[in-house]
């Protein structure tokens, strides 16, 4: 007779503005019951190994979620807005959250791409997100910012 092993995992991270996001993940395997009886130094094993697949994918899935990687949550407002247009309540551009800073590619690109369409990044930033230079986005906002802008590129237009 099958042994069913159920293994779970949750995790919940506070987001600023007391929002939250939360991740969970249950494996369920069958094993050979032989394992509880006469091995259980290997049954031990089998569990650490569903139970470290599922905290991977839990923080897999955390981190994707933060970063935007996703296209869905940002760590905005914690009511799940976008990145893209929403401020970060802070009109002197210091963040109140910890979300990581936009890569130093990201910079150059929003820099690169302003220029092509004479667009004026600083008076941007400084109205979308209370920012004075693009290092000072997240990694999502920039992101976003990236799109957009491409996307104005792609049609011929500029602001």
């Amino acid at each position: 007779m099958p042994l069913t092993l159920n293994v779970g995992l949750s995790k919940k991270i506070g987001l600023p503005d007391y929002g939250s996001l939360g991740v969970s993940c249950n494996v369920q395997v069958e094993l050979d019951q032989a394992l509880l009886l006469h091995d259980l130094d290997g049954f031990q094993q089998k569990v650490k190994q569903a139970y470290i697949a599922c905290h991977q994918a839990v923080n897999d899935e955390l981190n994707r979620q933060q970063n935007g990687d996703v296209g869905t949550l940002v760590p905005s407002n914690g009511k799940g807005h976008r990145g893209n247009s929403a401020s970060n309540g802070n009109a002197n551009g210091r963040r109140r959250d910890n979300t990581r800073r936009a890569t130093t590619s990201q910079v150059r690109a929003l820099d690169a791409i302003a220029h092509r369409l004479q667009i004026d990044l600083p008076a941007l930033l400084a109205q979308r997100f209370g920012a004075q230079h693009s290092g000072e986005l997240a990694i999502t906002e920039a992101s976003s910012l990236i799109e957009e802008l491409n996307s104005q590129a792609a049609k011929g237009g500029h602001r």
